[in-house]
């Protein structure tokens, strides 16, 4: 599969880049994306949550009425979950959400979100990006001119480049990263993936 590269100005530079069949053009696992989109999200929850119970909640522990004669259910502590303000029956308490995946199942459902983002040609290669000092309007403008302006995109990059990081920063649907932090969600969740030639190259050296 080849694709042309365009620069900033969205023209064709009249260069193609070669896009590997093994990456962007296998069959789509769809368990295996679901299982990386479920760890990612798994990952992102702080897992802080705690209600107390009867054994935590602050308050008298004798009898609030005789166990008999009383025509109603039989009391025992002003803590109980019944009572207004005792404690909470079965609670939340704090845990860790994450759990493991494999390597290679990680690799294959990176490798099946790119097949489906390219089928849906929502993969365009950009040459090299680099901006000289970091302003928010030289990336709204290179937006512009590829007609993605408002839309989800990310741009993938081969290094680190805090130019373009920080010119992208206070745009909401926009988000920069490495090639070596892409994520099946965050390929999934974009409308368009942009990647520069040189991410191309390190993309297929990560998951080949």
């Amino acid at each position: 599969m080849e694709a042309v590269v365009l620069d900033i100005k969205g023209k064709d530079t009249g260069r193609k880049v070669s896009l590997n069949d093994a990456i962007y053009a296998i069959e789509p696992n769809d368990h295996a994306v679901y299982l990386d989109v479920k760890q990612y999200l798994a990952n992102q929850r702080q897992g802080t949550h705690k209600s107390k119970e009867r054994a935590e909640i602050t308050g008298s522990t004798r009898k609030i009425k005789k166990q008999k004669g009383t025509g109603t259910a039989r009391a025992g502590s002003i803590k109980s979950p019944v009572m207004r303000g005792g404690g909470r029956a079965f609670g939340p308490r704090p845990r860790n959400y994450s759990f493991k995946l494999n390597k290679k199942l990680k690799q294959l459902a990176r490798k099946s979100a790119f097949t489906i983002m390219a089928k849906e040609e929502s993969i365009v290669v950009l040459e090299n990006v680099s901006f000289e000092t970091p302003k928010t309007k030289l990336f709204i403008d290179m937006l512009g001119n590829l007609g993605l302006s408002g839309k989800k995109t990310l741009l993938v990059l081969a290094d680190s480049n805090n130019n373009v990081y920080l010119s992208s920063r206070n745009l909401q649907r926009t988000e920069v990263v490495r090639a070596s932090e892409l994520s099946t969600y965050k390929i999934l969740n974009a409308g368009t993936v942009l990647l520069t030639e040189d991410a191309v190259e390190r993309i297929e050296n990560i998951l080949s």
